[in-house]
């Protein structure tokens, strides 16, 4: 249903782009325009400081938990080792 008023709003965005007397209501037109007609730029996903692999650590905030699960399941199917740590 939404897509059955996809010109609608370009023609909207459009106008906005085109007519609007707020600078920012412009900018947020175009980049919505140009997201859609071009696609979003590329994000790269890295680690800190923009070098490195993403390192995810995941601890239980609940004491007594021990039958976790060893392996988390990736969406692109890997399995990755999750490392227990216990609080002193």
């Amino acid at each position: 249903m939404a897509r059955s008023h996809t010109e609608m709003c370009l023609r909207v965005l459009c106008g906005i782009a085109q007519n609007s007397e707020s600078d920012s209501a412009r900018v947020a037109a175009v980049g919505l325009i140009w997201d859609r007609g071009w696609g979003k730029a590329p994000q790269a996903h890295t680690g800190e400081d923009g070098e490195g692999d993403i390192r995810v650590t995941i601890r239980h905030i609940v004491q007594g938990i021990t039958n976790a699960p060893a392996t988390l399941a990736a969406p692109n199917g890997s399995a990755h080792q999750l490392e227990h740590a216990k609080d002193e």
